[in-house]
C-alpha cells in the first residue's frame, strides 16, 4: 500500500512537470504572439521597433503590449482569488464573485457613471475610484452581517455574499433603468468588461496589487492545504481558521475590487482557471499558485485576442467571450461532479 502510494506521488510529481514546461512555452508564447495580433495583424518585426516608428509602431508599445500585460495581469489575479474561494469553500464552482466584491465595485462604477460621468469629475481616475469604493462596502457588509451571529464561519460568509451580492445587482438595474439613453449605454458597456487601455497608467494601478496579493497566497500556502480538509481539522493542526479566512477574504476583495475597477466585471476566469489547473498539477498550492497564475493570466489574454479578432473590425466586450466559455463549462463541471458524486474540491 505504501508502495502505491509512494507511485501516486510520483506520477503526480511527473505530471506537474511536464504541465509546468507546457506552461512555461504557452506563456513565452503568448507574450510574444498575443501583441501582433488584433483588427491588423502586425510583423514580429515591431519588436525590434520604437512608439514613434509611424502609426503601427505607436499601435504596438502604446495599445497592442499595454493590453495584453493588463490582460495577463487581470486574468492572474482572478485566477488566484477563484483557487483561494474554492479552497475556503471546498467547492469548485466557487467564483471570485461569491463575497460581492465584484457587485459592489460595479456599483460604485455604475454610480460614477450615473451621476458624475458627465462631468468628467476626477478625469478617469473617477470610475476606479468608485469602484474601488463599492469593493470595500461589500466586504464591510459582508464582515457586519458575519459578525451580528458573534461567529465566523464559511457558511455565514458565503450567504452573506450572496446577499450583498444580489442587493447591489439590484440597484445597478435600477440606475440603468433610470438613467438616460447614453448613461444607460456606458453602463451596460461597462458591465461587460473591457480591456481597451492606452498606455501603462492601468498597469501602475494593477500591477503591485496583483504581484504582492499573489505573494501574500504563497506564504500561507500550508495553511490553504490544511483549509482543504475541512475547518475543524485544520484547527486541529494549529491553524487559525477565522485569522487565515479573513486574510484570504481581504487579499481577495482588495484584488478583485482592483481589477474591476480598471477592466470591469469579467466572469468566470476565476472558475475555470483554477479548476483546470488542480487537473493539471493537482491540488498541492505550492505547485498550484503558481500554475494558476500563469494558466490564468494567458487564459484572459487569448479571450481578449479572440474578442478583437472574431468580429473584426468590430471589437466584442472580453466579458461576453469569457462568459460564452464559461456558461457550458460550468454546466460540464456541475455534471461532471453530479456524476462522481463530490461534494468538495
Amino acid at each position: 500500500m505504501l508502495k502505491n502510494e509512494e507511485q501516486d506521488t510520483e506520477k503526480r510529481m511527473v505530471r506537474a512537470r511536464a504541465a509546468y514546461i507546457w506552461l512555461a512555452v504557452l506563456f513565452l508564447v503568448t507574450l510574444v504572439v498575443a501583441p501582433l495580433m488584433g483588427n491588423t495583424v502586425l510583423s514580429p518585426a515591431m519588436w525590434f521597433s520604437f512608439s514613434d516608428a509611424g502609426l503601427n509602431g505607436t499601435m504596438f508599445w502604446q495599445i497592442r503590449v499595454p493590453r495584453v500585460l493588463l490582460a495577463f495581469l487581470a486574468g492572474s489575479g482572478l485566477s488566484i482569488c477563484g483557487m483561494a474561494f474554492q479552497t475556503v469553500f471546498r467547492n469548485a464552482l466557487a467564483t471570485p464573485f461569491t463575497l460581492g466584491t465584484s457587485s459592489g465595485a460595479s456599483l460604485g462604477a455604475t454610480l460614477y457613471l450615473r451621476f458624475f460621468a458627465g462631468a468628467a469629475m476626477m478625469g478617469g481616475l473617477g470610475i476606479a475610484l468608485f469602484s474601488f469604493g463599492g469593493a470595500v462596502l461589500s466586504v464591510i457588509i459582508v464582515y457586519f452581517l458575519t459578525r451580528i451571529r458573534a461567529r465566523l464561519s464559511v457558511s455565514a460568509m458565503l450567504l452573506a455574499g450572496v446577499a450583498t451580492s444580489f442587493s447591489f445587482s439590484s440597484i445597478i438595474l435600477f440606475l440603468q433603468y433610470t438613467s438616460d439613453f447614453h448613461s444607460s449605454f456606458q453602463i451596460v458597456r461597462w458591465l461587460m468588461g473591457a480591456l481597451d487601455v492606452v498606455g501603462y497608467d492601468a498597469l501602475r494601478i494593477i500591477t503591485p496589487v496583483v504581484l504582492l496579493g499573489t505573494a501574500a497566497m504563497v506564504l500561507i500556502r500550508t495553511e490553504l492545504n490544511l483549509l482543504l480538509t475541512g475547518e475543524l481539522l485544520a484547527h486541529t493542526r494549529g491553524v487559525d481558521v477565522r485569522k487565515v479566512i479573513w486574510i484570504i477574504f481581504f487579499l481577495s476583495s482588495l484584488m478583485i475590487g482592483v481589477i474591476v475597477s480598471v477592466c470591469g466585471p469579467i466572469g468566470f476566469v476565476g472558475m475555470m482557471a483554477p479548476h483546470i489547473c488542480r487537473l493539471l498539477v493537482g491540488w498541492n498550492h505550492r505547485v498550484l499558485i503558481p500554475a494558476t497564475f500563469v494558466f490564468g493570466g494567458v487564459f484572459l489574454v487569448w479571450c481578449d485576442v479572440a474578442s478583437r479578432m472574431l468580429l473584426a473590425p468590430q471589437e466584442i466586450p472580453v466579458g461576453i467571450i469569457t462568459a460564452m466559455l464559461g456558461g457550458p463549462f460550468f454546466i460540464w463541471l456541475l455534471s461532471f461532479r453530479t456524476r462522481e458524486g463530490e461534494g468538495a474540491v
